[in-house]
C-alpha cells in the first residue's frame, strides 16, 4: 500500500508541475503577444491630455451631405465642441477618426439604416443632455480634433495585462507548492 501511495503522489506531482509550467508558458506567450500588439498602440497614442469639452453643435449627416465623396450609406453624427480654449471636432475613438474623418460617431449596426439612425439619434440626445464632459486632446498646437474615449489608454493596458499576470502567478504558485511538498516528503522519509 505504501508503494502505491508513493506512485500516486509522483503522478499527481508530475501532473501539477506540468500544469504549472503550462500556465507559465501560456502567460509568457500572452505577454509577448500583448507586447507586440497592444503596447505599441498605447505608446503611439497622442491623446493623453484630459480636458473638459463643451458642446457647440451636433448635426446628423446622411450620405448626400458628405462633400460628394463616396462613403458607406449610414447616418453620421458630427459633433463640434470647444476644448482647451479652441474649437474642435469630437471623435468617439481613435478608430472612428481613421475610419471616416467626416463622422464623429459611426453607429454599430450599419446594415440596418433605421436602427443605425435611431442609435445616432440616441447618442445625439445624450450629448444634448450632458453638454459638458471630459474628452482627450493632444498636446499638438494645430490639432483641431479631440476624442471622447481612448481605446488605448492606461485602463485598457492594465485590463489586458491582468489575466496573463493572474496566469503567471497561479502557475508559479503551483510549481512552488509542488516543490515544497516534495522537499517536505523527502524530509519526512529521512526521519
Amino acid at each position: 500500500m505504501g508503494k502505491k501511495l508513493v506512485m500516486a503522489q509522483k503522478r499527481g506531482e508530475t501532473r501539477a508541475l506540468c500544469l504549472g509550467v503550462a500556465m507559465v508558458v501560456g502567460a509568457v506567450i500572452t505577454y509577448y503577444i500583448l507586447g507586440t500588439t497592444v503596447l505599441p498602440l498605447y505608446q503611439k497614442s497622442v491623446w493623453t491630455q484630459e480636458s473638459t469639452c463643451h458642446l457647440i453643435e451636433t448635426n446628423i449627416r446622411d450620405q448626400e451631405e458628405l462633400e460628394g465623396k463616396r462613403v458607406p450609406q449610414y447616418p453620421c453624427l458630427w459633433v463640434n465642441v470647444s476644448s482647451v480654449g479652441r474649437w474642435a471636432v469630437l471623435y468617439h475613438t481613435e478608430d472612428t477618426r481613421d475610419q471616416n474623418h467626416q463622422c464623429s460617431y459611426i453607429p454599430s449596426s450599419l446594415d440596418n439604416y433605421p436602427v443605425a439612425r435611431a442609435d445616432v439619434e440616441k447618442v445625439r440626445a445624450r450629448f444634448h443632455e450632458h453638454q459638458d464632459f471630459f474628452c482627450f486632446s493632444t498636446t499638438r498646437e494645430n490639432e483641431t480634433s479631440v476624442l471622447y474615449r481612448r481605446l488605448y489608454g492606461p485602463q485598457s493596458l492594465l485590463f489586458s495585462l491582468f489575466w496573463p499576470t493572474f496566469l503567471l502567478t497561479g502557475g508559479l504558485l503551483i510549481i512552488v507548492m509542488v516543490k515544497i511538498n516534495q522537499s517536505l516528503s523527502i524530509l519526512a522519509a529521512q526521519r
